[in-house]
């Protein structure tokens, strides 16, 4: 098996239709965050299904995949790289995180961090020093900062609370919606299991935090108490 013989599939299932759509959805127009992306228009159940037809690929592959052009052999490669991960020793599993931040100019859409990021570089991490996301949260590379706070949801799974609150709270100033968006919901994950925890650091911080934030933070609190931190009244 090749990475050709991967290209070759994924380029045969295009649908100019979904990726005019695609193209659209995830904003690739001048000047918005996905600018110049390329879809071929393959939905993500089939390319799960080409994940595990191709589950024998190498993690070379998969880097080289990484390379591409086109948004879904990228998001291709990344999944590929989640399985990888899931069934690696610890030597393999280290050595896919590091071609994982490595190609991180790659993993460079919202789908692509959010469905890989808390699988590999929070499953990594668990067990191992975490400074680099505190790097990686002060990164000029949106989708670096992106990695930062989701990968932090492995930690939440784990009834962790710590990094993700440290990373939030790096994140307060970020002028990116798109990372107002993944802090506010990895604080309301944190809620899901501890809301208090949760409620403590938006007492603190929620007056000053961007709005959009917010919202996504309370989202799954009472309409009565939504009212009241939209209002400033807590």
């Amino acid at each position: 098996m090749s990475q050709q013989t991967i290209l070759d599939y994924l380029l045969s299932l295009k649908n100019p239709e979904i990726a005019a759509h695609s193209q659209r959805f995830f904003k690739t127009g001048k000047g918005e965050y996905g600018e110049g992306d390329v879809f071929l228009g393959i939905r993500v159940p089939i390319i799960r299904k080409a994940v595990r037809r191709f589950k024998a690929a190498s993690m070379q592959d998969a880097g080289a995949l990484l390379a591409s052009q086109y948004h879904e052999v990228r998001l291709f490669a990344v999944l590929l790289l989640v399985a990888q991960f899931q069934k690696a020793c610890l030597d393999n599993q280290q050595e896919i995180y590091q071609l994982y931040l490595r190609n991180t100019q790659s993993i460079n859409n919202w789908d692509l961090v959010d469905s890989s990021a808390h699988h590999i570089v929070g499953a990594y991490l668990l067990d191992n020093d975490r400074a680099i996301l505190h790097k990686l949260a002060q990164s000029d590379l949106l989708w670096g900062r992106r990695i930062a706070i989701i990968a932090t949801y492995h930690f939440i799974k784990q009834g962790q609370f710590e990094e993700t609150l440290k990373i939030a709270e790096q994140l307060l100033n970020d002028d990116e919606d798109l990372i107002h968006k993944a802090v506010g919901w990895m604080l309301r994950e944190v809620g899901n299991r501890d809301r208090i925890v949760e409620e403590t650091f938006l007492k603190v911080h929620y007056q000053s935090m961007p709005r959009t934030m917010l919202r996504y933070a309370i989202e799954k609190f009472s309409a009565e108490k939504r009212k009241q931190y939209l209002q400033g009244l807590v």
